[in-house]
């Protein structure tokens, strides 16, 4: 049978991409998912020695990436592709429309993801409960790890400008537990975690230790579902896009800013410190016009 979208048969790139999409891929597997949709044509008769030398990888992990994808080995998937290849109505592609074919349903998804996004904010109640509570933290910890350390930096450096004490924790290893009891400590009610895959343990134990020390933790998530939910009071999911070889997290960034909006309506003050941040910045020539 076929493969075909809604406008029609549709090209062996784009069925390949379908075949893996929905599947939790390390980087070094989603480089051989490109090379295969690269080279859709050929790919059902390719070895899986000659995949990854495709793909600049090892063998093996080319067989731990059939694996991932469900199948028993690099065979059974190769049989998939074979059968995938076997359509004759299929659209004729070109390899430069199957690296833009890539690329583009990498945006496309990152826009859905957005979409779905916009339809959780039509309940602002969350938001506003999370902001609420944010604001009126004294400290307020922010915490990401590894690739969410973005995330919670970017957050912490706008958070600054408006809230009185923000303690950014981007770094792992043995002081992290420490320099939580010490927000604790010092005040600090609430915990505000960003977590994205792949999820580090020491995130899980930093989140354990924060709850010990009696912080309400926020996290802002690519799902409920995530591990980190256990450990949180509150979750705010935001996909995060896996159609390239690393995520892209536009939603959790997006989101990250929505959240620093509502929380400059909860800080009291927060307009007078930004006009007195620009008008410093101004004094001192900071910035290009």
């Amino acid at each position: 049978m076929t493969a075909t979208d809604d406008a029609g048969p549709v090209g062996p790139s784009a069925r390949l991409l379908q075949l893996f999409e929905g599947h939790r891929l390390t980087p070094t597997q989603r480089r051989i998912a490109h090379s295969l949709v690269r080279h859709a044509t050929e790919a059902p008769f390719l070895s899986s020695v000659e995949v990854a030398e495709l793909a600049g990888v090892s063998q093996p992990s080319v067989t731990r990436f059939a694996v991932a994808l469900g199948y028993d080995g690099y065979p059974a998937l190769r049989k998939q592709l074979r059968e995938l290849g076997s359509g004759e109505a299929a659209a004729p592609e070109t390899p430069a429309d199957a690296v833009r074919n890539e690329h583009q349903q990498a945006v496309l998804a990152e826009i859905e993801h957005l979409r779905h996004l916009a339809e959780l904010l039509a309940d602002p109640e969350p938001i506003t409960r999370a902001a609420r509570l944010l604001a009126a933290s004294r400290p307020l910890p922010v915490l990401g790890l590894r690739a969410a350390s973005a995330q919670a930096r970017g957050f912490a450096y706008f958070a600054a400008k408006v809230h009185p004490d923000i303690r950014l924790l981007d770094e792992g290893g043995s002081m992290l537990a420490d320099r939580l009891e010490q927000a604790a400590a010092a005040g600090a009610s609430v915990l505000l975690c960003f977590a994205l895959p792949r999820y580090p343990r020491e995130l899980m134990e930093a989140l354990a230790v924060a709850r010990e020390c009696g912080l309400t933790v926020i996290t802002v998530a690519d799902s409920v579902f995530a591990p980190v939910a256990k450990l949180s009071d509150l979750m705010l999911p935001a996909a995060v896009g896996t159609g390239l070889v690393f995520d892209t997290a536009c939603a959790p960034m997006v989101l990250g800013r929505v959240l620093l909006q509502t929380m400059c309506d909860e800080l009291p003050g927060a307009e007078a410190r930004l006009e007195a941040i620009e008008q410093s910045a101004a004094a001192r020539g900071l910035f290009l016009e």
